[in-house]
């Protein structure tokens, strides 16, 4: 792309004006800059503490846990835990719950740098509760 410096100022129209001279690849090219450009304004800028808590937030429960604690459940349910899945179940409950705090803790820190209620950063992230029943 042709390089122009200005040090001048002008209208918007008159930078239209200009715009209307590039070839057809030229264009393509400005016009995808422009668009980054105005991405860039647009988008809200992440702090690293809010990349690092959204991280956080987002990790899941490890698969193997999710999946025990999902089987003893459902052997809760049906009335079939033995005594050792009970303790099973009950060492898992605390491991979820805890998890689920600390999730609460990341969303409660990020909340405040966003300077909103938790209730309405749940509510934007689309977050969904955990069904522990």
């Amino acid at each position: 792309m042709p390089t122009v410096k200005i040090e001048a100022q002008i209208s918007a129209l008159d930078l239209l004006e200009a715009v209307q001279q590039l070839s057809q690849p030229e264009l393509e090219q400005f016009i995808e800059q422009v668009l980054q450009f105005h991405a860039q304004k647009i988008a809200p800028s992440l702090s690293a503490k809010e990349s690092e808590l959204l991280i956080k937030i987002n990790q899941d429960l490890p698969q193997e846990l999710r999946e025990l604690y999902q089987i003893l459940l459902e052997k809760r349910e049906r009335e079939t835990l033995t005594e050792s899945e009970y303790q099973q179940l009950l060492e898992s409950t605390e491991q979820v719950e805890k998890y689920q705090a600390q999730r609460l803790e990341y969303l409660t820190q990020l909340a405040q740098i966003r300077q909103i209620s938790l209730t309405n950063l749940i509510t934007q992230m689309g977050l969904q509760p955990i069904n522990n029943d």
